[in-house]
């Protein structure tokens, strides 16, 4: 019973600490275009979303439950959320199109992960420990 406790609260802690990372790197990225043919292509909101499901999928995959997927979602966007409310020359969100794109595409994709993690036939933690 204390192991299936200790292994929700590492997933807990690294769902927070994940979250907290893509928050940042998503933040930073989310903003990126490239020029192609003359016509700017934004990459960095896609390769923020990328980011989001690439690492709630990971976290569902290593800790075999769906609830480090929520957490993450849920952390990630409340960290964006912070970053976006601050004063006009301190905001690192701003209220455009790629700005509203990765805020509330963050919602959409934990969404997504949600249902596509819940999917999965993920073993339980605890099926074959200790043999």
């Amino acid at each position: 019973m204390m192991r299936g406790v200790a292994s929700a609260g590492r997933g807990i802690a690294a769902a927070v600490l994940a979250a907290l990372f893509v928050a940042a790197a998503g933040t930073a990225l989310h903003r990126q275009t490239a020029l192609w043919s003359g016509v700017e292509v934004s990459w960095g909101v896609v390769a923020s979303l990328l980011l989001l499901a690439s690492v709630q999928l990971w976290l569902a995959a290593w800790s075999r439950s769906i609830l480090p997927t929520a957490i993450a979602g849920v952390v990630s966007y409340a960290a964006v959320g912070v970053l976006s409310s601050a004063g006009p020359a301190k905001q690192l969100v701003l209220g455009d199109t790629l700005g509203n794109v990765w805020v509330f595409g963050i919602g959409g994709v934990t969404l997504v992960m949600l249902v596509a993690v819940s999917r999965l036939r993920l073993p339980l933690a605890h099926a074959g420990a200790g043999r």
